[in-house]
């Protein structure tokens, strides 16, 4: 009797596993898939060899959009009408409204204001007038390229002016310029004659050029920086 019950006990707890394995397999597989589908996303195989790979995401955030008209989810804002006189804080309804009336857009110009800050203007016009701001900055944005002349202590006087011709056309075209005086061996005790040399170019450029950084020493060179005027 005793084995009887005993038998019947492994029977039911054997059926109680099978159930719960069968319960709970359609989860575990969902899991599965989708942990696989993820893994496939972000690893790829460069020579044999799993490389995982982190996506980025170029999209903007609503936050960094200049909110306009009816995109304005404040209650109540702050507004300014288009000669710049403050109206005072209304209910956006109103602000729209006085938008209409002037026949202009409503523009949202200090959202993290509490309350948001907008202004009555034409926004095809604000957007025309801000990339003509930034297209005008581009062209005063002066890009120079640092151009380098090497000279010797002893350099004659022939070929110090083919250099000095070159520093001038370099400058002209609103390029810096390094100057090099290069010390070999024994040389190095003409620092006095690479100064000079130095010098004279300054004196045969000083019309077109300023001198930018003053003749130092960097190691058993000794460099000077012209600039356009």
């Amino acid at each position: 009797m005793i084995v009887f019950k005993q038998f019947f006990s492994c029977f039911f707890f054997l059926l109680f596993l099978f159930l719960l394995y069968i319960c709970h397999y359609p989860i575990c597989q969902g899991i599965g898939r989708d942990l696989l589908k993820t893994s496939q996303a972000n690893i790829f195989t460069k020579g044999g060899k799993s490389i995982a790979i982190h996506r980025r995401t170029n999209r903007r955030t609503i936050s960094n959009r200049i909110k306009v008209n009816q995109n304005i989810r404040a209650k109540e804002v702050r507004v300014i009408d288009p000669e710049g006189n403050q109206i005072g804080v209304i209910p956006t309804y109103r602000a729209l409204a006085n938008a209409a009336d002037y026949g202009l857009d409503l523009v949202e110009i200090s959202p993290n204001a509490n309350p948001p800050v907008c202004k009555i203007m034409d926004y095809g016009r604000y957007k025309y007038e801000q990339t003509k701001k930034k297209q005008e900055a581009k062209k005063k944005q002066t890009i120079f390229q640092l151009k380098e002349i090497k000279v010797r202590p002893k350099t004659g006087e022939h070929d110090l002016m083919v250099k000095i011709g070159h520093i001038k056309k370099f400058i002209e075209k609103k390029d810096k310029v390094k100057v090099t005086v290069i010390f070999r061996g024994r040389e190095i005790t003409l620092s006095g004659l690479g100064r000079q040399v130095l010098d004279h170019i300054v004196e045969k450029t000083e019309d077109i050029a300023v001198v930018e950084q003053s003749p130092k020493f960097e190691g058993r060179t000794l460099v000077m920086v012209l600039a356009p005027k």
